[in-house]
């Protein structure tokens, strides 16, 4: 090799690493590690507000669809395995009745026909009876007969029932699955929002907690039901007309739950989400409600909002969310996940209605 072409070599060599220098301290796109929570530093404070209640409020949808789908699936296997109990029991009726008519036709076959009957009337002191013998043994018979056809209508009757809850069950677990296929989103969806929350920063936290406390503050002043314009009443009351027998029961209970978590799908002890509080609590006052909260406002006794006591429960939203009213404008709920069961205003979501349960 001659000292030219050695020069060039090194020339070569040396602008390659100043070339690849040159890429590595170019500024490129950065990407965050597995499960690093995002800081949302180029949204507003209320942006970030709006997109987590949206986040949860899309969870809770899901979750109530679920809950819905699985009652409706538990209730329709109930009526199943009683309808087979009952299907059971009228073949073994249908199976004695058929015993019956063969004996009584062998016993009239041998005893109770007509040549036996003329003989008697022939021979008998007292023909009178053995005609009214004969026709009574006749009728027997044929209400026999008569009883077994009708046995026989209600056991095919019964069978098509069978038939038709068990093809009812197949649709409600398969919506079943297709809600519990819709869990995995849901749990995306509360990830996300708590992946959300992780990141924020210190200062992002506090004006997140100032907003809430501010729309909590406007949502007082909307409140024009029992109570408008009073800030006292926990418990079974307060703020306007206090709970009684049933309804003092299942707010004291659902106050006693404050600070227990809200998870998805729980009735409790140590868990609840919305309607797993609500039906919880007025089944511990001695009055079972539906599960969840559609259920609750299609199956329960409404009231206006004017009339609202403690112990009604105010339904938000499109019948997806349920709060206890607690009197003084507030209720107790479990609100969301990654918060615990507390008091709130009661007009701090949309009402849909009210509804009063152990009426």
């Amino acid at each position: 090799m001659n000292v030219s072409t050695g020069g060039r070599r090194l020339r070569s060599r040396a602008a390659i690493a100043a070339f690849v220098c040159a890429i590595a301290l170019l500024p490129g796109p950065s990407f965050a590690a597995p499960g690093t929570p995002d800081p949302r530093n180029d949204q507003s404070i209320e942006d970030i507000h709006n997109e987590l209640n949206g986040l949860y409020r899309e969870a809770e949808v899901a979750t109530e669809a679920y809950n819905t789908a699985d009652v409706k699936a538990t209730v329709q296997e109930k009526r199943l395995a009683s309808l087979h109990k009952e299907l059971a029991r009228s073949e073994n009726r249908l199976d004695d009745l058929h015993t019956l008519v063969g004996v009584a036709a062998r016993t009239q076959y041998r005893g109770g026909n007509l040549d036996a009957t003329g003989i008697q009337l022939l021979l008998g002191d007292h023909p009178d009876q053995a005609l009214e013998q004969a026709a009574q043994a006749r009728q027997a018979m044929r209400n026999l007969v008569n009883v077994s056809e009708t046995q026989k209508s209600a056991r095919a009757e019964l069978d098509r029932q069978t038939d038709a809850a068990a093809e009812k069950l197949r649709e409600l677990k398969d919506s079943r699955a297709d809600k519990a296929g819709a869990k995995a989103k849901i749990e995306k969806k509360i990830a996300e929002a708590e992946r959300i929350e992780a990141g924020l920063k210190q200062e992002q936290t506090r004006k997140l907690a100032q907003l809430e406390k501010e729309e909590a503050k406007e949502a007082t002043s909307r409140w024009t039901g029992p109570g408008s314009g009073t800030t006292t009443g926990t418990g079974s009351g307060g703020g306007g007309t206090k709970a009684t027998g049933a309804a003092a029961r299942a707010v004291d209970f659902a106050m006693a739950q404050i600070g227990k978590p809200y998870v998805w799908g729980a009735v409790g002890p140590s868990s609840y989400d919305c309607s797993g509080l609500t039906s919880t609590a007025w089944a511990a006052a001695g009055h079972p409600i539906p599960r969840t909260s559609q259920a609750q406002w299609q199956g329960l006794t409404r009231v206006s909002l004017a009339s609202v006591q403690p112990g009604d429960l105010i339904i938000y939203y499109d019948a997806t969310h349920v709060g206890m009213y607690i009197g003084g404008g507030r209720i107790v709920h479990a609100p969301r996940p990654g918060r615990t069961v507390t008091i709130a205003p009661a007009a701090s979501m949309p009402i849909v209605g009210v509804v009063r349960p152990g009426v």
